[in-house]
């Protein structure tokens, strides 16, 4: 469906006089209506035709036409290129999920969806008359188009080392940071293309992975980021590429393979935000906006027949939606709303089934023809029914262009270059396989003079006829362009049409700029109040701060006790709720792909989203800030005014959005999360080092000072002092009182210890306090909160422009990274490159080594499985029978959604949640330990640890899968095998990485399957869709080789998709699904299909002779959008057939049989692990230790982390004198160390949950336990915390001069080192027990701040709430690690006091100041004076470091003590760990 185009086209240009040009054919007057016809397309007779099928089944062109004019004509009088936007989403009551159990299949045969083409049609070609609509007809035409991108070089994997080379490397290191570092040198990916599609045709693209297909189809659509260089020419009708891109960027898409979309978003709420950016202002007939959205959602979801998944969440890999090829369906529906001229699919059927792959093909040919959209798609084992739907096919080969012509005649033109024909394989596959040179095959007496490599089949073009016939067109393209002036015109003033009102002319976006923000915030508010887990997280992380924070602080005395404590309050309460902030930093970088493919479709602009972005945050913030700020305000007797209250209230907030930007600012300046997160911490600690809490602005170093100026924490920490201290005066009282003592009680020889006060005065000033200590102006406290909102104003503008004007991500090549060889893998590959060759000569069938000795036999009857959702339960498969018997290969199929994952993932054991009903057999008795061990899964989704190279997961899983008395010659030999069998000699080197940087889609499922087969399964081989993503000739090597395993006596059981008939044929046995997890079939397929038509015809439905019955069957049942052959429903003819009798006491005889067989051989001491705990331990060790060295931006960016950070608090301390001042710093130098976790977590809990997701995968396996992968985890940590504690200790402790004696400085280190382990290890327990990590970053700030908060700085230890005091101050860590460093560096150490340090009051007459204090120091009393002699007393707070941490209740002989219970917490951590990590599994499916 085109947007509008779709809904609400003009007709006029519809009804035309044949011919590729004007596809659709109507009849004259005269004719009858039955004699109406719609052609595809040219017309051709193709080698092998595809069946006929019935106008009223499946995607039905007359009929889908009609629906479409008949829709046309409610919403006529709107541009053809109208946009269908709304604001919310409404839709028509749905039938219950039981009555669509009970006959989904029946959708869409009401007699309402057929009407008569000819009379609507002329009747909505009179209206389009009538309201001047204009057509959009864009052809696009390419000449010497030439695309260059970085590569051609072998680049190997960067370790852990290299990060330092690349570091000191400067100018490198500026062009990574900004994104323009090379890798590799420049070669053509595309070189010499040319070729021309019209309005209304459809071009498939063809060519093996890596071919440049992908390449093709992005330039294409005018997505050229990313590439080096495009040359050549491509013209959009009149416009060349710039001038399109830059007035009509929209109407030129791409649909990635990948499915890319907000996972939290229902499918109905994903396609409302696409329709509510691209609707038109005034809607037609009369109808209101929400009926408008509905309709058209609703025709885009009975299109793709997902109605049912209107209202379920899309979900991901990660978080469970609708089905893959729901989800792929939903991609394409996505870019349909677009409305564009020129649509690039790449790939768009993988995960669908057959019948939906038809649909679509049907489907985009309808469009093609009705709105004379240009079409380029690309596709994999295309079947000959959808080849049928293409007007011209371009061939690629290794980035040329080999063939590019007539669909009809691309077949005959590569026979009629030599190559042998092949009538049995389908037209795509015999084209793709003339360009492989090791599958190719050339005609007798040919071989000599049929082309041979890419450069002579890319010469044999050019010399064709075909070429000579391209060149007139285009020539003849170019000419017409100049006459069709009108035509063009018509396309400006229609795309002008089509946008909103308000929307400036010149803008590529349908809707103005605050209609995209507007939809935006709608959608960020479903987004975020859909999230209802990490929103209630949210809450009680800050409700419980708020309540820590009312107790520990509850009532502050207005005395000179509560000055400082009054000072933490504030600033903890704005740094806790600034850095609630930090999840934006990841939240940004992993919503790129979605932001940078709305931009491509015009959605909306990247400056859009962050102004909605904020506006929502704002709301969702202001409320729970609100409550945050009433708790601890009015607890802890804060000034209880109005105006005092709501300043606070409004600097925490305030404080919050600059922080949320200035992260976002971050995220948008940055290529990748490590340079984004080095980025932040150092920003983020100059932030708080210079916010003037732990040291004030006039004891700065000069060179910082300026920070303090565009440092929100810093201006919003002055402006809350300010406020509270302006309104208060103090009373000094107790220690602070000097000197104190029941001798002394005449307040005029007395002087307060606190910043402000006055000799022979108790009072003391707020605001002299604030001004004597922080060097604050209360008359500058408005001052400093507009500067904060200037960088509130700042930051966002940095958004807006950097959001703007940077596409990081949003285009290129990926790079394939391989290790380097050593002897050994020299030689290996050599062999396998010899064994190719071999393999690879005419006449030499390679035979198979395999040996399966097993003869079990799997069997399930009355299979059901139940999942709890909110209304009760939900079955998902019903009564399923069957069985797998070795030597067996069986196919499992069935449309998307029908359960055929689902009942893999239950035969396999891989369920954890939900209800299993049946029984499930192995040789008739339930699995034992060892079942899970002696099956071999490949799942759908290819999950890998990232940094092994192919090889390495090969003999991982062998080494661990296998049984450990097979030696482990034995199992590299069989890794060999099948690296050769699957056709990876060329990447068995590669490294694996991720889909956005390692191998590609293909290559990362061909390493899929090897992992499962390399251990070599004794009972059963699952698999999940194998051919998925693959080409042809890639599926048919995949399932020939499944025909050897089964050959050689494997059970196998494997989903398949889209199979031509030369695949299916390799199957025995079917096991066919419907939707619901009805079994429609189970049985042989026989010769031809001939077992399985058979019972088909038996029950009424024919197939033709010329079908390939793998598709038609799934036709016949209803799978698609085809209503069902018959009136009866398959699943209940299956249930009542013999066919299910026979298998029934199939499945019974078999039992007795095996259980005979095995009678007392059966193995009473299965093993749930093939090898040994010692042995798992020690492989899954060498594993997680080349995990992270292979993964240097880990380390280093933890190792510049740490480095940085004490680099700037040791330059802030520089050189610290013996001075009272001086004193309390080196108490700030320690408590800088707290900051490590922090900076750890960050890192440590991304890492453990990627992990334990692998973990998850081969723990299913039973490839190892959960012991040696959280051991591994731990001891790979070890060597980069030791390098951090070397990094962070040297410049923290020497720069500022701290005890160097070795006693000392040794003791220190330890501390830190052992605080470095107990983040490390207090990451991946959080990691352990919370299911992701996102889960863990928001309970991050709560276990920060409140570690920070009950160690004894922020509140001395005395002061303390009693209840607090007790138990949560004694098991603070950081209670152990401040006071063991603190008492290690201030014991013994001198205080002398500098001018100004003095606290100045007078002795009573007739006493010198030694006599005056003399019981006062004889009592205890703590510090000095500077000449007893005088009567003018200049007093010294502190003699002795002691006296400065006695009071605080630390005591130099516990130091030893505190490092052993500092340590003992890391034991604490590692049982939490383990415990966690065995008994939390948060892998549900």
């Amino acid at each position: 469906m085109q947007a509008a185009d779709t809904v609400v086209s003009g007709a006029n240009e519809h009804v035309a006089e044949g011919g590729p040009s004007a596809p659709l054919t109507a009849t004259s007057s005269s004719s009858s209506p039955d004699e109406k016809s719609i052609e595809k397309g040219p017309r051709y007779e193709p080698t092998h035709p595809a069946p006929h099928y019935p106008t009223d089944r499946g995607v039905s062109v007359v009929r889908a036409e009609a629906e479409f004019a008949e829709l046309s004509r409610e919403l006529s009088g709107i541009s053809q290129n109208s946009r269908i936007l709304e604001r919310s989403v409404s839709r028509r009551s749905r039938r219950s999920k039981n009555e669509r159990d009970a006959d989904i299949e029946k959708v869409g045969t009401s007699e309402s969806q057929r009407f008569d083409l000819e009379s609507t049609l002329r009747g909505q070609r009179e209206m389009d008359i009538e309201v001047g609509i204009r057509s959009k007809r864009i052809g696009v035409l390419w000449e010497n188009l030439t695309v260059s991108g970085l590569g051609g070089v072998r680049n190997y994997v960067k370790t852990f080392p290299d990060s330092f080379i690349s570091f000191l490397n400067v100018p490198g290191t500026l062009m990574g940071l900004l994104g323009v570092k090379r890798k590799g040198r420049e070669f053509d990916v595309l070189k010499g293309f040319r070729g021309l599609a019209k309005p209304g045709e459809m071009v498939l693209v063809l060519g093996k992975p890596s071919s440049g297909c992908t390449t093709f189809l992005k330039v294409i659509a005018n997505q050229r980021f990313g590439y080096t260089k495009v040359d050549g020419e491509v013209l959009y009708g009149p416009y060349d590429a710039d001038t399109f891109g830059k007035k009509y960027r929209g109407e030129a898409v791409y649909n990635q393979e990948d499915d890319i979309h907000h996972p939290s978003l229902t499918v109905g709420q994903t396609l409302g935000f696409a329709l509510d950016t691209k609707t038109p202002g005034k809607r037609p007939g009369g109808m209101s906006k929400k009926d408008f959205k509905a309709k058209v959602i609703d025709l885009l979801l009975k299109m793709f027949n997902i109605e049912h998944t209107m209202n379920t969440i899309v979900g991901n890999q990660f978080m469970r939606g609708v089905s893959g090829g729901e989800r792929k369906r939903v991609s394409i529906a996505e870019m349909m709303i677009t409305g564009s001229c020129v649509c690039a699919w790449d790939n768009s059927t993988r995960g669908l089934d057959a019948s939906t792959a038809l649909d679509y093909a049907r489907s985009l040919r309808i469009m093609t023809n009705i709105y004379k959209t240009t079409t380029f798609v690309s596709l994999y084992q295309a079947s000959e029914n959808i080849y049928q739907n293409f007007d011209k096919v371009m061939v690629i080969d290794a980035g040329r262009q080999v063939y590019f012509g007539p669909a009809k005649e691309a077949r005959g033109y590569f026979e009629s270059l030599g190559f042998k024909a092949k009538p049995r394989m389908t037209t795509p596959d015999y084209c793709t396989s003339c360009t492989d040179p090791f599958e190719r095959e050339y005609g007798e007496g040919k071989e000599a003079t049929a082309p041979h490599d890419t450069e002579s089949l890319a010469k044999a073009f050019e010399n064709s006829k075909f070429a000579t016939q391209l060149s007139e067109e285009m020539t003849a393209y170019r000419k017409e362009i100049e006459t069709e002036k009108e035509v063009y015109r018509d396309f400006e003033i229609a795309n002008y049409e089509a946008k909103r009102k308000h929307t400036p002319r010149s803008s590529v976006y349908g809707a103005p700029f605050h209609l995209q923000i507007w939809a935006l915030m709608q959608r960020q508010f479903l987004i975020k109040w859909g999230d209802k887990f990490s929103l209630t997280v949210s809450w009680i992380t800050s409700m419980t701060i708020a309540i820590l924070l009312a107790t520990v602080w509850l009532n502050l005395p207005r005395t000179s006790a509560g000055a400082f404590p009054r000072g933490g309050l504030l600033f903890i309460s704005l740094l806790f709720n600034a850095f609630q902030a930090f999840g934006e930093l990841a939240g940004c970088l992993l919503g790129r792909p979605i932001v940078n493919k709305h931009r491509a479709y015009t959605f909306h602009r990247p400056s859009a989203l962050w102004l909605a972005q904020i506006f929502v945050d704002v709301a969702f913030a202001a409320v729970q800030i609100l409550v945050f700020s009433i708790i601890v305000y009015f607890a802890c007797g804060l000034v209880r005014e109005a105006g005092a209250f709501f300043i606070f209230y409004m600097v925490i907030l305030t404080g919050y959005l600059a922080m949320t930007l200035f992260f976002r600012t971050i995220a948008c300046l940055c290529s990748s999360f490590d340079v984004a997160l080095k980025s932040a911490v150092v920003t983020i600690t100059f932030f708080v080092t210079t916010s003037g809490y732990l040291i004030q602005y006039a004891k700065e170093q000069v060179w910082l000072r300026w920070i303090f100026y565009i440092n929100a924490l810093g201006l919003g920490f002055s402006t809350l002092m300010m406020n509270e201290f302006q309104r208060i005066d103090l009373q000094c009282e107790g220690v602070s009182l000097i000197p104190y003592g029941p001798s002394y009680n005449d307040i005029a020889h007395q002087a307060c210890t606190l910043p402000g006060g006055a000799p022979g005065s108790g009072i003391i000033s707020g605001t002299a306090y604030v001004s004597d200590s922080f060097q604050y102006d209360p008359g500058q406290l408005w001052r400093n909160y507009g500067l904060v909102l200037v960088l509130i104003a700042f930051f966002l503008f940095l958004n807006v422009v950097l959001g703007e004007k940077l596409n990081w991500g949003a285009g290129g090549r990926t790079v394939t990274f391989y290790a380097k060889e050593n002897q050994e893998r020299k030689e290996l590959n050599q062999r396998l490159l010899e064994k190719r060759n071999n393999r690879r000569e005419k006449g030499i069938e390679r035979g198979s080594e395999l040996n399966i000795t097993s003869k079990a036999v799997l069997t399930w009857e009355n299979l059901t499985y139940n999942v709890p959702v909110p209304s009760g339960q939900l079955r998902l498969l019903k009564d399923v029978f069957g069985y797998v018997k070795p030597g067996q290969l069986t196919a499992l199929m069935g449309a998307s959604g029908a359960g055929k994952t689902t009942l893999l993932d239950v035969l396999a054991a891989r369920k954890n949640i939900g209800v299993i009903g049946g029984d499930i057999l192995v040789d008739g008795i339930k699995p034992g330990t060892a079942f899970q061990r002696g099956t071999s899964y490949a799942e759908q989704l290819d999950v890998h640890e990232s940094t092994q190279t192919v090889r390495e997961a090969l003999r991982f899983s062998a080494t661990l899968r296998q049984p450990y008395e097979v030696p482990e010659a034995e199992k590299s030999a069989y890794v060999e095998e099948v690296i050769a069998l699957l056709e990876m000699e060329d990447i068995a080197d590669a490294i694996i990485g991720d889909p956005e940087s390692g191998l590609a889609v293909e290559q990362r499922k061909r390493v899929t399957i090897g992992v499962e087969l390399a251990a070599k399964p004794e009972l059963l081989l699952f698999l999940d869709e194998p051919t998925s993503g693959l080409d042809s000739q890639s599926a048919f090597n995949i399932v020939r080789f499944l025909r050897k395993l089964s050959a050689a006596g494997q059970c196998i059981l494997c989903t398949i998709h889209q199979p031509n008939s030369a695949l299916f044929e390799n199957f025995d046995r079917l096991l066919l699904l419907q939707k619901g997890g009805g079994c429609v079939y189970f049985g042989d397929i026989g010769n031809d299909a001939h077992v399985l038509l058979d019972y088909f015809r038996r029950n009424g439905a024919d197939c033709p002779p010329d079908a390939n019955p793998a598709e038609w069957m799934l036709d016949a049942i209803g799978a698609g959008n085809a209503p069902r052959i018959g009136d009866r429903d398959w699943g209940e003819i299956w249930r009542s057939s013999p066919e299910l009798a026979n298998t029934k006491d199939e499945i019974v005889r078999i039992k007795e049989e095996r259980i005979q067989a095995v009678g007392a051989n059966r193995k009473t001491d299965e093993k749930e692990y093939a090898t040994p705990l010692w042995h798992q331990i020690k492989i899954v060790q060498w594993r997680t230790h080349l995990s992270f060295w292979r993964s240097p931006n880990y380390g280093f960016t933890r190792l510049f982390n740490h480095v940085a950070l004490a680099l700037i608090a040791g330059l802030n301390y520089i050189n610290l004198d013996d001075s009272r001042t001086s004193l309390q710093n080196r108490v700030f130098i320690i408590f800088q160390i707290t900051v490590i976790p922090a900076l750890i977590l960050a890192q440590v809990e991304p890492k453990y949950d990627l992990s334990r997701l692998i973990f998850y995968r081969e723990s299913a396996a039973k490839a190892y336990k959960q012991l040696p992968f959280t051991l591994g985890l731990v001891m790979a940590e070890m060597p980069y915390s030791l390098l951090c504690a070397v990094g962070f200790f040297l410049p923290l402790y020497y720069i500022p001069g701290l005890q160097s004696t070795p006693s000392r400085a040794g003791y220190q280190f330890l501390m830190v080192l052992v605080t470095e382990l107990f983040a490390v290890t207090l990451g991946q327990t959080i990691s352990a027990l919370t299911p992701s990590s996102f889960i863990s970053a928001l309970l991050n700030p709560f276990i920060i701040i409140t570690f920070a908060l009950f160690c004894g700085v922020t509140i001395p230890a005395p002061q303390i709430p009693g209840f607090w005091r007790a138990w949560l101050y004694q098991l603070d860590p950081w209670t152990r690690l401040i006071g063991g460093m603190t008492v290690t560096e201030l014991h013994d150490l001198p205080v002398v006091c500098q001018p100004g340090e003095f606290n100045v009051f007078t002795a009573p007459t007739g006493q010198s100041c030694g006599e005056y204090m003399a019981d006062f120091f004889a009592s205890g009393g703590p510090g000095y004076l500077l000449n007893n002699a005088t009567s003018a007393c200049e007093y010294c707070a502190f003699k002795v470091g002691d006296q400065f941490y006695e009071p605080l209740g630390f005591t130099w002989g516990e130091r030893w003590r505190d490092l052993g219970i500092l340590a003992a917490f890391i034991g604490s951590n590692l049982v939490l760990l383990f415990l966690g990590s065995r008994y939390l599994n948060f892998n549900r499916r």
